[in-house]
């Protein structure tokens, strides 16, 4: 009775407070306090629904948008969709996609790829690129080289840098780690002579390229020394090459077009736009020894919409001139000074005058020089006895002025292999 009156004192003193029904356990029995009467009452409580939030509580999912990498930790494992009453709803993601995420994310510590089945290797290329792991500094170029080593053309079959000189200047060891080209369009670089690029073009690495396209890129005889000296010796290099567009190199000369005699394989060539002196000498000299005969309208091989980016690593190369152009966007605030100051005069308009010398070259570079091989037809008809006896005579002249120019050619190729030659090919 005593703790039932101090019990019922405290309820009393505090009945301002809605401290809601006590219970307490005596003798083994629950008790509750009844606050209206003060006393105990020895009933069983009634179970109530549990309720972790009141009635109008909610909550509002926000990620960290900053924080993507914890993010990925945390939600990665799950998809998460909604159903149709609008309700979240999530499930687990399979073992294979949770095991390819974590491999993409840890590309660069792979050993090798050799021997690895090419569907689930597209994949996973496809999940690392995604994660623009090939646009990394360091560990892009070593996860590179591992899939071009063991795939070749599948990663990189052609690709075309026509006018990004910045893209080879930032990413030359990555582009140099692609295998098994057939077509690469270098035109309008300016790479010059003694660029690292045209010389990695005669590792054996290069020699499928069957398309090389490289226009407007100052090269001159040395360059094209540089570029045969390979294949005029060593039968490597570029020997299987079928296209070559050396238009608008203004450098080259009578002298670089004997080096291009090396290629034997060649079906198209263009050398519009070249310092040529005697032009008929050479279409005649090409004709020859080549066996390509001189188009009166372009050829649709030269084309370079023709010349597109084909692989796996399509997207990557993409990324790498997004990230490019993204580097110097800092650089447009300046033109627009530049652009101001033309306004008021208060610099030399030194770009109307490139653009005026540009136009001077095309329209002195508007001459074809376009070669194409023709298609032979075999004509098994018989022939009469005067008509064959006239083809003897006209053949027996054609084999002695190729004797005659197989001698001449003889002797300039053992003038065109000089001490700069062989020290040349001693790098290889």
């Amino acid at each position: 009775q005593n703790w039932a009156r101090g019990m019922s004192y405290c309820l009393h003193s505090e009945s301002h407070l809605d401290t809601g029904p006590i219970y307490v356990r005596e003798n083994g029995k629950l008790h509750v306090v009844n606050q209206g009467a003060g006393g105990i009452q020895n009933v069983t409580p009634k179970t109530r629904p549990f309720r972790l939030f009141s009635r109008g509580f909610s909550v509002e999912l926000c990620l960290n948008s900053e924080d993507d990498k914890a993010r990925r930790q945390r939600t990665d494992h799950f998809i998460f969709t909604y159903t149709k009453e609008g309700n979240l709803r999530y499930s687990a993601k399979s073992l294979f996609s949770l095991v390819l995420g974590y491999i993409s994310d840890n590309v660069d510590h792979i050993d090798s790829l050799i021997g690895f089945p090419e569907q689930i290797a597209e994949k996973l290329f496809s999940a690392a690129e995604a994660r623009q792991k090939f646009t990394e500094p360091v560990t892009g170029l070593r996860a590179l080289q591992k899939f071009t080593e063991a795939y070749g053309n599948l990663v990189l079959c052609s690709l075309c840098l026509r006018n990004r000189y910045l893209v080879i200047s930032e990413k030359l060891e990555e582009i140099k780690s692609f295998r098994e080209l057939t077509c690469l369009d270098l035109s309008h670089c300016k790479l010059g002579d003694e660029h690292e690029l045209l010389e990695h073009l005669t590792k054996e690495a290069l020699s499928s390229i069957k398309r090389l396209l490289l226009k407007d890129n100052s090269l001159s005889d040395a360059g094209l020394r540089r570029m045969t000296a390979p294949v005029r010796v060593l039968k490597k290099g570029l020997e299987n090459l079928l296209v070559l567009d050396l238009s608008c190199n203004p450098k080259i000369t009578d002298v670089g077009i004997g080096y291009l005699l090396s290629f034997k394989k060649l079906n198209c060539l263009d050398i519009s736009g070249t310092g040529l002196k005697d032009v008929n000498a050479v279409i005649k000299r090409i004709q020859m020894q080549l066996g390509l005969v001189h188009s009166k309208v372009p050829l649709k091989e030269f084309d370079h919409s023709n010349c597109k980016t084909e692989g796996w690593a399509e997207q990557t190369v993409l990324q790498w001139e997004q990230a490019v152009l993204e580097a110097i966007k800092p650089q447009d605030n300046l033109r627009s000074r530049t652009a101001a100051l033309h306004f008021y005069g208060k610099t030399h308009r030194l770009e109307e005058v490139v653009k005026c010398k540009l136009v001077e070259a095309e329209t002195k570079a508007s001459v074809n020089l376009q070669f194409y091989k023709e298609k032979v037809q075999n004509c098994h008809l018989p022939l009469k006895k005067e008509v064959a006896g006239s083809h003897e005579v006209k053949n027996n002249k054609k084999r002695a002025l190729a004797e005659q120019e197989r001698e001449r050619t003889s002797k300039k190729k053992h003038l065109c292999l000089t001490v700069e030659d062989w020290d040349l090919l001693n790098t290889y």
